[in-house]
């Protein structure tokens, strides 16, 4: 079954919405990654996870793909250069348009599938205001949040996926090899200055830029990347991803 929205005619997305299904939104970012990985890392990765995501649900489960949405919002990015950003006016309108659109022509259940940290909270606002505007449940998630403990499982030197690390450097050597600067990555890991959790303790919330906690633009040890790592990340993700998505208790729960 073809799980990209932009490869089926009208017709055939038509008929897709009559049978129920998912509609998964990659909602990723045009930003900094370091000194060896591309701007495009967050929605490469995105696209990638959704894809292998909804292919592999595809099973037991109707699942459509729309085309990344390849910007979000990374003001905390500016200052190394290479970004492209979004105040967050701009954000939720162009999420509330995709959505608004996706349930005129009869679709019922939407997943923001989230790939940038910036987009987080914002989408979180999104799923809250737009479910109720739309009367349609409307799941979010960033993928290393839900897909956590294979993440860790897999890692040597993080506990998670963090930026331009061990995890995206894997992640791109296994889809887009050619894009990492091996030779650069010995720039990249330099001394972090300390969280705001690591001063005062968890729970206070401060926005700072990313070049004012590592001054490389990058958090994490990508010197521990594998294409080898980065495939089992991949396969891991997207079979608990598929999981959650397709949990029919999930969208079952009552919520109005």
């Amino acid at each position: 079954m073809e799980v990209e929205w932009r490869r089926l005619r009208a017709d055939q997305l038509r008929e897709r919405a009559k049978q129920d299904a998912i509609v998964i939104l990659p909602v990723g970012s045009l930003e900094q990654h370091g000194p060896h990985l591309p701007v495009e890392i967050d929605s490469l990765l995105g696209e990638a996870v959704a894809l292998r995501t909804a292919r592999l649900a595809s099973a037991t489960d109707n699942l459509i793909v729309l085309p990344m949405l390849w910007t979000g919002i990374s003001e905390h990015h500016m200052s190394l250069g290479g970004t492209i950003t979004l105040d967050f006016e701009t954000f939720f309108g162009l999420i509330r348009c995709v959505c608004e659109s996706v349930v005129r022509h009869g679709f019922r259940r939407i997943v923001l599938l989230n790939a940038h940290g910036g987009n987080d909270n914002a989408l979180r606002v999104c799923a809250d205001e737009l479910s109720l505007k739309l009367d349609v449940p409307i799941v979010q998630f960033t993928y290393w949040y839900a897909a956590e403990k294979p993440i860790a499982a897999l890692l040597e030197r993080q506990s998670n996926l963090w930026h331009a690390c061990e995890a995206e450097t894997s992640m791109c050597m296994a889809l887009r090899p050619e894009l990492v600067a091996q030779d650069r990555i010995r720039l990249a890991e330099v001394n972090c200055t300390p969280e705001v959790a690591d001063v005062v303790g968890k729970g206070v919330y401060r926005w700072r830029s990313l070049e004012s906690r590592s001054p490389a633009g990058v958090y994490g040890y990508p010197s521990a990347a594998s294409p080898e790592k980065g495939e089992k990340l991949l396969d891991a993700i997207s079979h608990d991803l598929a999981k959650k998505i397709c949990s029919k208790e999930l969208w079952s729960l009552p919520w109005r």
